[in-house]
This record gives C-alpha cells, structure tokens and sequence, in this order.
C-alpha cells in the first residue's frame, strides 16, 4: 500500500476509534457533555489531536449520532429482514429494538437523552438526532404496512397510530425501569406490544 493510503487508513482508524469513545461517553453524560477536551481525556490523545479529526463540538456530535444509527440499524433492523414479511418481521423488529433497549437501561439510550437535550434547539444536531428517528419509524411503517398486506392486520389499520403506541411502549420502558427502577417493566412492555397486536390483527391462521 502507497505511503499516503497507509496514512490515510491510520487516519480513518484512529476516527472511528475516537467516535466509538465519544459514542461510550456520550451515553452516559449525554451528546450537550461531549467536548473535545473531555473526549481527549477519555481517549488518552491530545485535544488538537481530536479537533484534527472534528473540526467543531457540532461535528463530534452529529458523528457520534450517525454511528449510534448505524449500530441500531445493524443490530435491530437488518437481522429482522430475514424474517418473512409481514407480521413475523415486525414481531422481530420489536423484539430486536426491545433487546437493544434492555441493555441501553444500563447505558442510556442517545435517542432519548438526545430528544431531551434538543428538542427545543434548532440547528444541525437536531436535525441529525431527527432524522435518525424518523428514519427508524419510517421503516416500522413500512413493516406494519407489510403485515397489511399479508393479512395479518386489519387493512383499515392506521400505521402512525400504531407506530405511536409501539413507540411509546419503549418510551415508558425507559422511564418505568431506568428511572423508577419498577421491576416487572420489560415484561410489561412485552404483554403490551402483544396487547397492540390483538386489537389490531385479524384472525388469520398466520396471526
């Protein structure tokens, strides 16, 4: 490999390292702690070291929120593409957006902290931090839209409605378990999301 490719790659290397640290630090004291002098610490580099990667605290941010969807994205939604169509897939995205949820009780879910922190401040990393989001609803429609199809659902069910109640299944979990500590809330949020399917499924035999 050419002198300047090996540089470039060490480059590419030493960023992904630093946004892996930033993404650690950041589920703990939220994307507004993050600071290049914090990260530099946490990473054991220098500050200018770290501003040599990212140019701004708003670059660090967006970064760390970019790869925090890519990582949610391979672990919750692709694995669930293997499953059939319809409602085995969205039963599995589920399940694969409660099993993340699970351990991030423990560590703090950027979504979260994030919409706390912005939801009333306009700017880029908003916009990042929504966008992100959305694009997860985005394909929970999709896959409620599938099992429509299918027959698994009503066809006269109303998508957004049950994105909204799916979604605030997981919204209560992380408040009911990271911040009352009430035991009994995965399970809870589990019986709810079948509760959802029963009012809205038909009586297909695939249901």
């Amino acid at each position: 490999m050419p002198r300047d490719g090996r540089a470039l790659q060490k480059g590419q290397q030493t960023k992904a390292a630093i946004v892996d640290a930033a993404l650690g630090l950041a589920t703990q004291i939220g994307l507004e702690g993050l600071s290049i002098g914090a990260l530099a610490e946490v990473a054991q580099m220098s500050k200018s070291g770290v501003f040599a990667h990212f140019g701004s605290r708003e670059e660090l941010q967006i970064s760390v929120i970019r790869e925090y969807h890519t990582r949610f994205e391979e672990e919750v939604f692709y694995p669930a593409l293997a499953e059939p169509r319809g409602l085995p897939r969205l039963r599995a995205m589920f399940a694969n957006w409660m099993k993340r949820t699970s351990v991030e009780l423990d560590s703090g879910c950027i979504y979260i902290s994030g919409a706390v922190e912005f939801d009333d401040r306009a700017g880029p990393v908003r916009d990042a931090l929504a966008s992100s989001v959305m694009a997860w609803h985005a394909a929970m429609k999709r896959a409620i839209a599938g099992a429509k199809e299918e027959g698994h659902l009503r066809a006269e069910v109303d998508e957004e409605q049950m994105l909204f109640e799916i979604h605030g299944l997981i919204l209560a979990l992380h408040y009911e378990a990271r911040f009352l500590k009430n035991p009994g809330s995965i399970a809870r949020a589990n019986a709810g999301f079948d509760n959802i399917l029963r009012r809205y499924g038909t009586d297909s035999p695939a249901h």
